[in-house]
Formats: C-alpha cells, sequence, structure tokens
C-alpha cells in the first residue's frame, strides 16, 4: 500500500474533499502542503458544494455577567458541534445582537455587523431608525454583493425604546454604505414588530414576515420594494409556528393541537397562492425527549430554524440544557427523516436569552478564523 505521502497532490486534494469540515481543520495542520490544499480558495468552493447542509448555531446570552455568554455550531455532516468564541460586541450589546444568513449583527446603538467565522466587525452609516431586536435578512440582488435588509423591531433613541412606532424597511448597500428607505410592515404586525413575536424567510427574491402567533403572513418584493397583501396562513389546530425558506419552498413548522394531543407538524406552503399541505409529523418520542416536565404551556420554549433541507427544532429553556432535533426534507422525494441532535459540549451556561440561525459554513472562512485568533474548538 502507497503511503499517502507518496500521492500526487490531486490525489491528496481528491481524498480530503471527502472528510468534513471538522476533520479537514484539524487536518489544515498536518503539513504545509495539506494546509495550502485546504485553504485554497478552490477547494473551499469545492467542499461548499459536497458539504452544503446548513450548520445551526446558538448563542446564549447570560444579561447579568456577559463572560458566561457562549456559542455554538453544529455540524450535521459530522455530526459535531464546535465550540466558537465569544466576541467583545456581543458581550456589549447583549439586547440588540443577532444572527442570521451567515453574519452576525448588532443594531443598536451603533449597526454593525461581522461575518460568522471571520470576526472583523464593521460599523455602517447610521439607520435613519435606530432599533433592537428587528427582522435581518441577507441577500444578493445580483451584483455578487451581500445586501441586509432589517425590518420592524423597537426603535431605539438614546436609551429608551418605543414600542408604537412602526419602523420602515432599510436596506443597506456595502458598496455605497448607505442605506435605501422603504415601506413599513403593514399595520396587521404593529402589535408585535420584533424578532420574538415574528419569524421571516428570503424566498424568490422576497422577505417573508410571518406572525408566529398571530397566523399573518405578507411578502416584500425586493426588486420593487413593495408589501403584498396580509393574508392569514393558520392550519387547523395550529398554536404557534415559524415560517422556513427551504430549498424548494416554503415551510410552515409548528405545534399543532388536535383531539389525539399535541403533535409538531410540517407544512408545504405555496408562496403564490399561500395554500398548505401537511408533509410530516414529528414523532412522538422524539418531541417529548426536548422537555422534561408535564407544563401545559411546556411547548412554548420550542423554536425553529432552518435553511437548505433542513429544519432545526430546539427548547430554548435550560432544563435539559438545550435540546435541539433536525428534519431533514428529500428534495426530490419530499420525504422527511427525524434524528435527535447530540447534546451540546458540557460545560453549558445557564442563559437568558438564546440566538439560533442556521448557515452554510465556507471552509475558507473558518480557517482565516484560526489562523488570526487561534480559538476555534472542536469537540
Amino acid at each position: 500500500m502507497t503511503e499517502i505521502t507518496h500521492l500526487s497532490s490531486d490525489l491528496i486534494e481528491l481524498i480530503l474533499s471527502f472528510l468534513p469540515i471538522p476533520t479537514l481543520i484539524r487536518a489544515s495542520t498536518v503539513c504545509k502542503l495539506w494546509y495550502s490544499i485546504i485553504s485554497s480558495p478552490y477547494f473551499s468552493s469545492v467542499t461548499l458544494s459536497l458539504h452544503n447542509q446548513p450548520w445551526f448555531f446558538l448563542h446564549g446570552i447570560h444579561n447579568i455577567s456577559p463572560k458566561n455568554n457562549q456559542s455554538f455550531a453544529y455540524d450535521p455532516i459530522s455530526n459535531l458541534w464546535l465550540h466558537l468564541p465569544t466576541f467583545p460586541h456581543q458581550q456589549q450589546s447583549n439586547s440588540s445582537f443577532i444572527g442570521t444568513n451567515g453574519f452576525f449583527f448588532i443594531t443598536a446603538p451603533k449597526f454593525c455587523f461581522t461575518r460568522i467565522l471571520n470576526p472583523i466587525w464593521r460599523a455602517t452609516a447610521p439607520l435613519h431608525f435606530p432599533r433592537v431586536n428587528p427582522l435581518l435578512g441577507v441577500f444578493d440582488d445580483g451584483s455578487r454583493q451581500s445586501k441586509f435588509i432589517v425590518v420592524g423591531g423597537v426603535r431605539f433613541i438614546g436609551n429608551l425604546v418605543d414600542i408604537e412606532d412602526q419602523l420602515h424597511v432599510e436596506i443597506y448597500d456595502p458598496r455605497f454604505d448607505s442605506w435605501e428607505l422603504g415601506l413599513p410592515l403593514p399595520a396587521d404586525f404593529r402589535s408585535g414588530n420584533s424578532s420574538s413575536s415574528l419569524s421571516s424567510a428570503l424566498f424568490g427574491g422576497k422577505f417573508y414576515v410571518f406572525g408566529i402567533y398571530s397566523c399573518f403572513v405578507s411578502s416584500f418584493d425586493l426588486r420593487e420594494r413593495v408589501w403584498s397583501e396580509v393574508q392569514t396562513l393558520r392550519p387547523p389546530g395550529v398554536v404557534f409556528s415559524f415560517l422556513i425558506a427551504c430549498r424548494k419552498g416554503l415551510v410552515l413548522a409548528g405545534i399543532c393541537n388536535t383531539r389525539l394531543g399535541s403533535s409538531f407538524n410540517l407544512w408545504k406552503v405555496n408562496e403564490r397562492t399561500m395554500e398548505f399541505s401537511e408533509i410530516a409529523t414529528m414523532p412522538q418520542d422524539l418531541l417529548y425527549s426536548l422537555f422534561d416536565s408535564d407544563w401545559d404551556d411546556k411547548f412554548a420554549s420550542l423554536k425553529c430554524v432552518g435553511f437548505g433541507d433542513l429544519i432545526y427544532i430546539f427548547n430554548e429553556e435550560y432544563h435539559k440544557v438545550y435540546p435541539a432535533c433536525v428534519c431533514e426534507i428529500n428534495s426530490d422525494s419530499g420525504k422527511c427523516s427525524w434524528r435527535r441532535v447530540p447534546q451540546l459540549p458540557l460545560p453549558v451556561n445557564k442563559f437568558h436569552k438564546v440566538i439560533s440561525f442556521c448557515s452554510t459554513v465556507s471552509l475558507h472562512n473558518i480557517l482565516g478564523e484560526r489562523q488570526h485568533h487561534g480559538r476555534l474548538q472542536a469537540y
């Protein structure tokens, strides 16, 4: 058998491309040749196409002692958690720290952003309406440059907030460091315009806003800059639900009460008509494994995020150390498979607020993070 050191660099590159990202991080430290292969932009693009399942990010914030903040990332291919560093910005602005679509954001008092695994913070020009706890999305309008859309939230003036103000949509273009104003959320959402009562999804050139409890839904056309008519998207028996943009379309995920009891269901949503059809139900034993009590409102702590073919459901209460499960939707057949996500690597602190989102991950960003900070630890 030929030793791997005697193989050509092309063959070594091919072998390495089959490894999951956490293993590649360790492999990049073996020798200079392996590091040069793994850190190359071409290899990063190859691994992104092979390992394109979105990671699950979980960020715990401790309001009293920021040193207890913790950040984790779950790689579904290797079935491993990574322990991420917490950033000074995260510790200073807990109430306005948000993550989505591959970026971290701070919305007040200044709007700042950074890529999730390459924490170089950049402040933008001031928002027209400074705000906390808004909905945020990242999109590409064809210019190959990520733009940010900020919707809703609570107005931030000095150290005070104004919950009555209906804030306009703002879209940031990093090429010009400028914010474009758009129409505010429709009046139907005024009583709950922050991310605590709304979910959002980017799909087909539209930014969808959905009421977790009200079930109101409307979409903002990113080209025309207008809102659609507000509709109600409420399957029978739904208590609360989240709207998620998957690879093939919109999916609604939430708790449903029927005569047979409570269940967690998924519905496929037609984005043109807003009609829905059920596609899957979480196995009952898996659902109840996320809790350790028989409280009537125990399901209220469930949160749901998703991207691509994966939907993650987790309990944001500490009782079972933030347990989670994942549903994978087969792009071809539409069939769903469920599994439990491994427990977070201990020790895990008790948090006042948990932030979660999904994002695909670039190997290049991870290696850049490790090279500059040396703090990414694989468990």
